[in-house]
């Protein structure tokens, strides 16, 4: 069985409207049919989702060049009313009796090895196996651990604080999601942000951290230090979800935090989806009096006149540029390009992943408005920020 899910598909069906989506599920479904003249049955199993089977299908290698040649024929742009769309697709591979001896089992098998296909990033196919079982229930075990961490409140937020080249001030902070679990001890955020992103997860989290930092900001400002901004992650999750604008004014009016004490981060990357969306959004949260920033620039594949539309008031080097700086001449071109072209936008610049005093020389000289990194502080508890604000009340 090649169990098939078209990647990204919820995304089209949302922008493009369901009418276009369904002609293009027709279109692919022909496709298939003239694609795979060697299968026995093509089917639809639901949504997004179809089902191949071969009743013989000779060897390993010989299945791999099947779905490879699919891989591609999917690819291949199709038009709906006027839409050029260009498809990929995660496909799973399950044998009967190699992997399974029911065809229920195998229904199972080929759906899991699809998921994986999936996690690695689409566009690819992946043949079940005993290990990957095994790994599908460590998964399963870490959401439902996540799922009551957020309910229960086992996660705590850090804070990375962030210094003002101009006044040698920490003058704001990036709030980080850390989980410590009861029984696994420190579990490492890349183990977790990316299941929170693909099971819904992350839009309880994102309000968890969003209202932990605002509290959090107001509760130094009580304890007598100067106002800092702290800068809160966004999912695309939340955009979509449609109720990030009254959160965050519920958020604000509960905890009292002033506006331009909250800084809203979107990766790059994410700006690819609903572009529009994101733009609207974004000026009326900016109508609110938030601060915007777009993170780990340079690393995506956005336009840059999405830079000039979209009302932001920060960008974010990834920090893949700053580690380079001073072991050759393109980390530095890059990093001080970007730091131009945002100034002559009128935004101001932030790098990220500052870990040396070289680093910290070359972005002060080309004018870098602010700098975070292990340089100036890992990320660390809020009473431990409050430390390090108190003894930098001295300008570096």
């Amino acid at each position: 069985m090649l169990h098939i899910n078209l990647d990204r598909f919820k995304l089209l069906n949302d922008s493009l409207g369901h009418e276009v989506a369904d002609q293009l599920l027709q279109k692919i479904a022909r496709r298939l049919i003239n694609a795979l003249p060697e299968a026995d049955t093509i089917a639809r199993l639901s949504g997004d989702e179809f089902a191949v089977l071969f009743d013989a299908y000779g060897n390993l290698s010989s299945l791999a060049r099947v779905a490879t040649r699919l891989l591609a024929k999917l690819r291949v742009p199709v038009t709906v009313e006027g839409h050029e769309l260009v498809v990929s697709a995660s496909m799973g591979v399950s044998l009967l009796p190699y992997n399974a001896r029911e065809i229920s089992v195998l229904v199972s098998q080929s759906n899991m090895a699809m998921q994986h296909a999936k996690h690695l990033g689409g566009n690819n196919f992946q043949f079940y196996t005993d290990s990957l079982k095994a790994r599908t229930l460590e998964r399963l075990q870490l959401e439902n651990q996540l799922r009551k961490a957020i309910e229960e409140h086992q996660l705590k937020v850090y804070y990375q604080p962030k210094l003002c080249l101009a006044t040698g001030q920490m003058n704001a902070a990036e709030a980080l999601v850390r989980w410590d679990h009861p029984q696994w001890g420190s579990v490492p955020p890349g183990d977790f942000i990316g299941l929170a992103e693909e099971t819904g997860l992350i839009v309880p989290l994102g309000e968890f951290v969003l209202r932990q930092a605002c509290w959090q900001a107001c509760e130094w400002q009580r304890q007598g230090l100067a106002p800092v901004r702290v800068s809160v992650n966004l999912s695309v999750h939340q955009l979509r979800q449609g109720k990030l604008i009254s959160l965050v004014r519920q958020v604000l009016e509960e905890t009292g935090l002033a506006p331009q004490c909250l800084e809203l981060e979107l990766t790059e990357s994410q700006l690819l989806d609903s572009v529009e969306h994101i733009i609207s959004t974004f000026q009326q949260l900016r109508d609110l009096g938030v601060k915007l920033a777009i993170n780990d620039f340079g690393t995506g594949y956005s336009s840059l006149s999405y830079l000039k539309r979209i009302p932001v008031d920060y960008v974010k080097i990834d920090q893949a540029f700053i580690r380079g700086l001073g072991q050759g001449r393109e980390d530095a071109a890059i990093t001080r390009a970007i730091i131009a072209m945002a100034h002559g936008l009128a935004l101001k610049v932030v790098a990220e992943g500052v870990e040396d005093q070289l680093q910290l020389d070359f972005l002060r000289a080309e004018q870098c408005d602010e700098v975070q990194g292990y340089l100036i502080g890992q990320p660390m508890e809020a009473d431990a920020l409050a430390d390090l604000l108190r003894k930098n009340s001295q300008p570096l």
